[in-house]
Order: structure tokens, then C-alpha cells, then sequence
């Protein structure tokens, strides 16, 4: 009986072992999640509201249909960062074609409303200015107020046709903006490439890559933790 014993004791699965095994893994799951969405920027834009998702850590949502020149697209970021180290933070959602609007497509060529859905939707990570640019106008939020003097600013701001039509507005808009709030911010000379869209893609590479290292450290770690056992 008890070499019985032994013996079914010697093929127990070790449960302190495999709760050790789980505490060092455990942590890594969303390490790991994180890291995929970072490197798939698509899925982190494939719910409801995609500019909602860009400009709760960027000052511009830019659509990626949009036909909008690459040089305008830094034109309009490198304003919207001058204007926040003048003083106006502001963040601007350009709005190209009603697929631009995810699953809130009813509001497509309703600048004004989407402009107060965004901003109730960005409100947890940001409260300030918003500017939205549709084909047919502007849109314009700011908390505790609607923005109506605001709007009243852009009634002179001309939404040209064409591809950069809606950069070229936004780029008047935040200047004139930016300028009735005190603050004189000048429009960059466009440049032959542009910044945006490599300064998006080297940030996502580099946080992938970190997320990569702690991985392979935390695996490293937990196999110290658990060395393999000398065969009975």
C-alpha cells in the first residue's frame, strides 16, 4: 500500500509549481495585448467612433481616404502642437466621407452635432477646444459653452473643393481660432514628405519593440523561477 502510494504521489501534477508558472505568466497577457493592438493600428480604429480613438492621444485624426496631401497632413499637426505650446490646446477631426464616422454614420454632413458627440466622447482623457471640418462646414465644442462665439469666428473660413480642400481649411481655422483667443500661431511652410505619418509608425515600431524585450525578460524570469526537475 504505501509503495502505492509513492507511486501515485510521484505522477501528481506539482499545483505549487503550476501556481507559480501562472502568477509569472499571468502578467504578460496584457503586455501582450496591448502590443498587438499598437502594431495593428487598424483594430484600434475599427470601433464606433475612429477619431475618438486618434485624438484621445493625438491633436488630429486625419482620414486615411481623405486624398489629403501628406505635406498638409504635418502642416496641420505641427499648428495644432504650435498652437498648444502658445497657449490653445485644441484638437481637430478632419471628416472626409460618412465612412470617416464608423458606426455614427446618421451625422455625416452634421459638423455641429458630431462636434458635441465627440466631444462627449473624448471627455474622460480631454476637455477643451475641438474644431470638426466636413465638406459642408464646420463644427466647433468647447466644455461649458457650446462654442457659439467660436463658430461665429469661422463663419469667414472657406472650405475649398479638392483633395486638400479640408486641410486647407482646417489650417485658417485653427490660426483664426487660435488668434481670437490671444494667441498668433504662423502656418509652417509645407514640406516635400511630411512628418505624421512617419513619426505615427516609429512610435508604434519602438513601443512594439520594448513590449518585445519584457516579454522575453518576464519568459526568462519565470523559467529561473521553475528550473527543470533531474529526472526520478
Amino acid at each position: 500500500m504505501r509503495s502505492a502510494r509513492r507511486l501515485v504521489r510521484g505522477h501528481m501534477p506539482d499545483c505549487t509549481t503550476k501556481r507559480n508558472r501562472c502568477a509569472h505568466l499571468r502578467w504578460l497577457v496584457p503586455v501582450v495585448v496591448a502590443c498587438a493592438l499598437i502594431a495593428s493600428p487598424g483594430a484600434a480604429r475599427a470601433d464606433g467612433d475612429p477619431a475618438s480613438d486618434v485624438l484621445a492621444t493625438q491633436p488630429v485624426f486625419l482620414p486615411q481616404d481623405g486624398g489629403i496631401p501628406v505635406a498638409q497632413q504635418g502642416q496641420l499637426t505641427t499648428l495644432a502642437q504650435a498652437a498648444a505650446r502658445a497657449g490653445y490646446r485644441i484638437r481637430v477631426a478632419l471628416i472626409a466621407t460618412r465612412s470617416d464616422l464608423g458606426s455614427v454614420t446618421e451625422l455625416w454632413r452634421q459638423p455641429q452635432n458630431y462636434a458635441a458627440f465627440l466631444g462627449q466622447e473624448l471627455s474622460l482623457v480631454y476637455r477643451g477646444p475641438l474644431l470638426v471640418v466636413m465638406p459642408n462646414g464646420f463644427g466647433f465644442w468647447r466644455p461649458g459653452s457650446g462654442g457659439a462665439d467660436e463658430r461665429s469666428v469661422l463663419r469667414d473660413v472657406q472650405i475649398p473643393s479638392g483633395p486638400g480642400g479640408l486641410a486647407t481649411a482646417a489650417l485658417g481655422a485653427v490660426q483664426h481660432l487660435a488668434a481670437a483667443a490671444g494667441h498668433s500661431v504662423a502656418i509652417s511652410p509645407p514640406t516635400a514628405s511630411g512628418t505624421a505619418p512617419g513619426s505615427t509608425d516609429l512610435v508604434a515600431i519602438v513601443v512594439f519593440a520594448i513590449g518585445a524585450a519584457l516579454i522575453a525578460v518576464a519568459w526568462a524570469a519565470s523559467l529561473r523561477a521553475r528550473p527543470p526537475r533531474a529526472a526520478p
